[in-house]
Formats: C-alpha cells, structure tokens, sequence
C-alpha cells in the first residue's frame, strides 16, 4: 500500500484502508475499486490522504495497534455516548469502559509497534477519530512509562473523554479564552457525575490543557501541580491536533514531531516527550519520501526505537527495463537520510 494525498488518487485504483463513517459503521471497504464518484465524495466529505494499494508494494502492510473490529467499537461508543451527552441524555460508563477494555487489548498485544495514525478521517467521524487517535497513544505513552493496568485504564478513560467538555459547544466559542467557561470544567463535571470513573478521569480531561510553564487553562497551575494523565493525553492532544489539521495546518507526522519538541518544558513535559518519540512512528509505512541520495522510495518497514530510521524501498536503474528493487535501511546506512516527504 501507498499513503497518497486524494488529490492524487485516480479512478480506477483500488482503496487500501476501510473508510468509516461517523458512527462507525463501513463507508467504504478496503480492495473497493474507487471510481470518479467515489473520489469525489471522498474529497467532498473531508479525506486528505488515503491508502491506495499497489502491486509494488502489495506487502506494505501499517502495522495497525488496533484492529479493525476494536476501531469500529470505539467510533460507534463515541457517537452514542456524545450524542447522549449533545441531547441530555444518560450515557452508560461501563460500555465506554468496555470499549476501552478492547482497545488496551490491543496495546498490550501490540506493545513492540510504533503508533501509526493514519486513520481515514471525514468531518463526520474527525471527532471520534480525534479522541480514538488520542487515547491510543496516550495508552501507549502510559504503558512505556511502566503504568499497571488499572492506572492505565483510567488514563485512557480520561484520554477517549477528554473533550466531552467541547460537546455542544459552538465553533469559536468564548470559552476558549475565558477559562471560567472552558470546555475542561464542563468535562470535569460531566465525567464526576459518573460516580463508575475514578476521579482522576476528570481530573485528566480538567487539566489537558494546562501547561507545564503554568500559561494553560483553565487554572494556570504548572508544572508538578498538573497530574501525570493530564501531561500525557495533552502532549496526545497537541499531536493528533498538528496532524488533522486542527491546530491550524496539517502537519506531517515528522513536522509535527518537530514542532512539539519545541514545546519541551513550556507546553509540554520533557519526560513525556521522550516517552512519546519512541512510541510514533515518524514516518508512517506506505508514506513516499526522497532521500539524500536523491532517490526516491516508499517506507516499508520501522525499528521499534528508531521511528526516525524506517526502511525504505527504492527502485534503482536507468530504465525501466533495468529496474533493481532493494531496500535501503537507514538504522544501517548511517549516512543516508530522509530529505522529504512527498505528497
């Protein structure tokens, strides 16, 4: 598989990664032959980047932590349990709680793999997507730092929750700068009335966006003051944000790296930001990149420890006729590095 800007998709190639609409629920399946049609509602409906199939790389696989089944469960829980939230209704914690169950299944399971976030998003399913992305790499963030399962369990609660304070909210809302009204108190008191949650789940969502240097709202509080779980789904936040585009601009997966490093011991905790380099991927299997070489391939493979040293593979020869496929492994060729990242 390749992971392609839509733009450049044409008809007639064949999808590599289901689609799934705002419920959960199959929009398009993965091996669909995509036609002009379904290109176009695919851009109309908000999808960037896709994973297209392709012979060459036809054993590309993403290396997914969680399954397809674990993804679909969690999307539908969210769409439930903030439609509940939206409309005044009860909501039931212990099928967010069992969701999160499947999902912390997976990580354990998968703990030797990056985390690679590249789920197909539309505007229908962003939001859901958004608090899946953050809570699944918040869990990984939390397992690297040699939490127990039940402290993790709370943290990816509170990781999957954090912005059920934003439910109902209107774009541009005053409350993002009036720290009285910030959607964190809202989703502080909407997660304490489940007496099922610990308080620390609330107290995550309370405090995701408080910052190290004490500029964060809603309480301005700093440093050791701000709670383990809140500094480790902010730093979760503050990435998926860079990467869908929320925080202004979609970034890459290596720019947004990049930029969070500069947030060290300001926004973000140092100690979590180590945690959190080793556990992405910087550069997502099937992204196309130029070498230093200048040659051209497609990441194939990761080392679990060196997310910024994939494996890539190049076509080298003058012709196409004269074509040698190899593999250039940049943990061993220590001279050789990624110049850019094509799109």
């Amino acid at each position: 598989m390749k992971y392609v800007n839509v733009e450049s998709v044409e008809a007639g190639e064949c999808l590599g990664k289901t689609v799934y609409s705002g419920n959960g629920t199959v929009l398009l399946s993965a091996g669909v032959q995509l036609t002009v049609f379904m290109v176009n509602t695919l851009k109309r409906i908000g999808v960037t980047m896709l994973y297209i199939q392709d012979e060459t790389y036809k054993d590309v696989e993403t290396e997914d932590i969680l399954d397809e089944a674990t993804k679909r469960a969690i999307i539908n829980e969210m769409s439930v349990t903030l439609e509940a939230v939206r409309s005044g209704k009860d909501w039931s914690p212990k099928k967010v709680t069992l969701s999160i169950d499947k999902l912390l299944n997976d990580v354990l399971n998968g703990r030797e793999l990056l985390v690679q976030l590249t789920d197909i998003r539309t505007k229908d399913n962003a939001q859901y997507v958004h608090a899946m992305n953050v809570c699944l790499l918040s869990s990984v963030i939390g397992l690297n730092l040699g939490l127990n399962y039940n402290q993790l369990k709370d943290l990816a609660v509170g990781a999957l929750l954090h912005d059920i304070g934003k439910v109902g909210e209107p774009p541009g809302s005053v409350s993002a700068a009036n720290a009285s009204l910030h959607h964190t108190w809202r989703g502080f008191e909407v997660i304490k009335s489940k007496r099922e949650f610990s308080l620390l789940v609330a107290h995550t969502a309370l405090q995701h966006h408080e910052h190290m240097d004490g500029t964060g709202l809603p309480r301005g509080i700093m440093g050791k003051d701000i709670h383990l779980f809140a500094k480790i789904v902010a730093a979760a936040n503050i990435y998926d944000n860079l990467i869908n585009g929320s925080a202004g601009r979609s970034m890459l997966p290596h720019e947004a790296c990049e930029e969070m490093m500069a947030m060290s011991g300001t926004k973000l905790d140092r100690e979590i930001l180590i945690e959190f380099n080793r556990s992405v991927s910087v550069y997502p299997n099937g992204t196309a990149v130029r070498l230093s070489t200048k040659e051209t391939g497609v990441i194939v493979r990761q080392h679990r420890g060196l997310p910024g040293r994939p494996v890539i593979r190049v076509a080298r020869g003058s012709t196409r006729y004269d074509l040698d496929v190899i593999e250039v492994d940049l943990a061993k060729e220590t001279t050789v590095f990624i110049e850019t990242v094509m799109t």
